[in-house]
């Protein structure tokens, strides 16, 4: 069996999947941490690997950016290859200072403008909550591996690259930065992608989904990450999400 963007057949995903956005973070995934991983599938790119850790089968597979992309390859994997559980991992840029860079962020709720869970199912509030089970073993993981955990809100946007000031017909000397209010006015961290489609995928098929994200950059310090280093060095986010990974009765 596989589906349109998937050459797996049935069997080759393992139970638990950690997600990346970008493929080659899921290549180095496999071969740092895995023992024996098999290429299962490089359809459009979008490399996905089974092996084992600690002796227990896992899976990674990319889910490319943005709602839509994270949607179509989170429903396959629950839908078709009967995957329980989906942790993605990935980068997200603060909101304010308490998020460093290389900071851990857990997501106990994603926030989101995106029309994707109304049109999706007929979900139509701004936030959406990941399962309390897989967090559960996140936050025991990152305890048993002594590595620090923020918990909180996020924002996952449809929109990277915001026109700014004077888009919306607001004066340049009140117009106040998107990140900024939603910071005040919801308390929310940092900013991703994905997190708010994969939870409500969750949600729909009664399946299991978490959002973990190292801190890639900061709106506020405007401090950042190269591109390769997001790519290789988020090894303390990895540890933890292999280790919950693992840890998962399925």
């Amino acid at each position: 069996m596989s589906t349109p963007h998937n050459s797996a057949t049935k069997g080759d995903i393992a139970k638990t999947v950690l997600m990346p956005g970008d493929p080659l973070r899921a290549k180095h995934i496999a071969e740092t941490y895995l023992s024996d991983p098999v290429l299962f599938n490089s359809v459009r790119g979008m490399l996905g690997f089974t092996g084992t850790y600690e002796g227990k089968r896992i899976s990674v597979m990319a889910s490319g950016m943005g709602m839509p992309s994270i949607g179509i390859y989170s429903y396959e994997l629950y839908s078709q290859y009967d995957v329980d559980n989906i942790i993605r991992i990935g980068s997200a840029g603060a909101y304010t200072e308490k998020c460093k860079v290389g900071d851990v962020l857990l997501a106990d709720s994603a926030f989101s403008e995106s029309t994707y869970a109304k049109m999706q199912s007929g979900y139509d509030k701004d936030t959406i909550r990941p399962s309390e089970k897989l967090n559960g073993a996140i936050k025991n993981a990152a305890k048993e591996l002594g590595i620090a955990l923020t918990t909180g809100t996020i924002h996952s946007s449809d929109v990277f690259y915001y026109e700014g000031k004077g888009a919306f017909g607001i004066p340049e000397e009140e117009y106040e930065p998107r990140w900024k209010v939603l910071e005040r006015e919801k308390g929310i961290l940092a900013v991703e992608m994905e997190s708010f489609a994969l939870f409500n995928n969750a949600k729909v098929l009664g399946k299991n989904a978490a959002c973990m994200v190292t801190i890639s950059d900061s709106l506020v310090t405007h401090e950042g990450l190269s591109a390769e280093d997001r790519q290789t060095t988020f090894h303390n986010m990895f540890k933890v999400a292999l280790r919950a990974g693992v840890s998962i009765d399925n």
